[in-house]
């Protein structure tokens, strides 16, 4: 019987299989836990943690799409004393790696939020999402900033010693840039795409359908921009890859692996169905037995020209 190896690194750490949660889709974990077994993932990513405590974004915050939806929630979330005080613990109980997203508005705010997360063992790393607006700049995006997006990883690899993914925003000129200053700043991972910038308008009521007007489009409608960028992005940059945006299958996954990434992020599939997750898991498993592929690292990056 073929012997099938689904492991695969992320820097220094080995994960069993390259399926993740992708942030902001699985909340803490604990949502999960009525229909899936979380601890056969590969790795688990939490929601967006902010400095101060956040309600999001006023209502509808999403929105259906042709494959695909429309989200602006907003970073809704505890904190980051209340996520170490009430949901850390939890988290701590899991047998498979923690990411913790951290956002914020400021480079000030991306060090603090490392800061108090450094002295945690139970995480992982954390994973810099610099789609947000610097306030402090005029509120551009850092990730639409290379020099921004250095300056991010480099204050933020200063105060963490654990493993650091950059996420970045397809919202920009050339991705490959953004990702060389990630690279540059001191990044051991990138995780891309995050979702790209739309809008709906609901013309019965002649108005925007979201309450923030914009959202963040995900689903199957970005998966060929997705593979895409993860593409590009492989052929320019030595460190490993998440790739995400629009995975509903193995075979979607797959795609991903084959255009360099090292694993991947499942975020609306498992809001439509958490069972999918480990579907995904079983169809890349299905794959590399038909084609007679004993180990993933045969199927990473191989379409790479």
């Amino acid at each position: 019987m073929l012997e099938i190896d689904l492991s695969t690194k992320l820097a220094s750490l080995e994960l069993k299989n390259p399926v993740i949660t992708a942030s902001g889709t699985c909340g803490f974990g604990e949502e999960l836990n009525e229909y899936i077994d979380i601890e056969k993932l590969g790795a688990l990513t939490v929601k967006g943690i902010t400095v101060k405590a956040w309600s999001g974004n006023k209502q509808p915050r999403i929105a259906e799409t042709p494959s695909g939806i429309l989200n602006s929630i907003g970073l809704e979330n505890p904190g980051i004393t209340g996520f170490i005080d009430e949901k850390l613990p939890v988290l701590a109980n899991y047998r498979l790696p923690v990411f913790v997203n951290i956002s914020g508005h400021s480079i000030d705010d991306f060090v603090f939020l490392a800061e108090k997360l450094a002295p945690y063992p139970e995480i992982s790393g954390i994973e810099v999402n610099v789609s947000c607006p610097n306030i402090e700049g005029g509120g551009m995006a850092f990730g639409t900033d290379s020099s921004l997006v250095y300056q991010v990883t480099r204050e933020v690899r200063k105060v963490y010693p654990g493993i650091v993914i950059l996420k970045l925003s397809p919202n920009v000129t050339d991705i490959v840039e953004m990702a060389q200053a990630a690279e540059e700043g001191g990044a051991d991972v990138i995780s891309l795409i995050n979702t790209l910038l739309g809008m709906k308008i609901d013309i019965k009521r002649r108005k925007p359908e979201l309450g923030n007007i914009f959202g963040g489009l995900s689903g199957p409608a970005i998966k060929p921009v997705a593979v895409r960028m993860v593409y590009q992005v492989a052929s320019k940059v030595k460190i490993p890859i998440i790739g995400m945006g629009g995975i509903m299958s193995g075979s979607d996954a797959i795609e991903f692996l084959m255009a360099g990434a090292s694993a991947v992020a499942v975020g609306t599939a498992a809001m439509v169905n958490p069972v999918l997750l480990l579907k995904i898991i079983d169809e890349i498993r299905d794959f590399m037995k038909d084609n007679k592929i004993t180990k993933l690292s045969e199927i990473i990056g191989q379409a790479l020209l």
